[in-house]
C-alpha cells in the first residue's frame, strides 16, 4: 500500500532502499552463503571447494577434482545439508548440488 501519509519515513526503510539500490544485500547475502559453507565444509574441504551460488532453496558448490565430488554427493550431502541448515537458520535450503570446476 501506498503511503498516505507525507510525514518522515521510518529509517528502516530507507537504509533498505539504500542496500538494495547498492547491491548491498546480495554482497552481504552471498557474505553469508560463504561463511555458512566454511563453517559446514570444515577446512579440509574448504581449501578444494568454492561457493557459486543459491538459487530456488538450491546451494551450488565448485568442487576442484571429479574424485572429491563424487564423494561429497554420495558420502557427505546429507551431513553438510544439516550443518547448512543449523548455520543459516530462516534460509529454506532444500538440495545441494557439487559442479566440477578448476581455479
Amino acid at each position: 500500500m501506498a503511503n498516505d501519509n507525507k510525514g518522515p519515513e521510518n529509517i528502516a526503510d530507507i537504509l533498505g532502499k539504500l542496500f538494495t539500490s547498492r547491491g548491498w544485500g546480495r554482497k552481504n547475502d552471498r557474505l553469508r552463503l560463504e561463511s555458512a559453507w566454511a563453517t559446514a565444509a570444515g577446512a579440509d574441504l574448504l581449501k578444494d571447494t568454492q561457493v557459486l551460488g543459491f538459487r530456488r532453496g538450491v546451494l551450488e558448490v565448485a568442487v576442484r577434482n571429479a574424485v572429491l565430488m563424487s564423494e561429497l554427493a554420495q558420502f557427505h550431502k546429507r551431513t553438510l545439508l544439516a550443518k547448512l541448515r543449523t548455520a543459516m537458520p530462516g534460509v529454506t535450503l532444500t538440495d545441494l548440488k557439487f559442479r566440477a570446476a578448476a581455479w
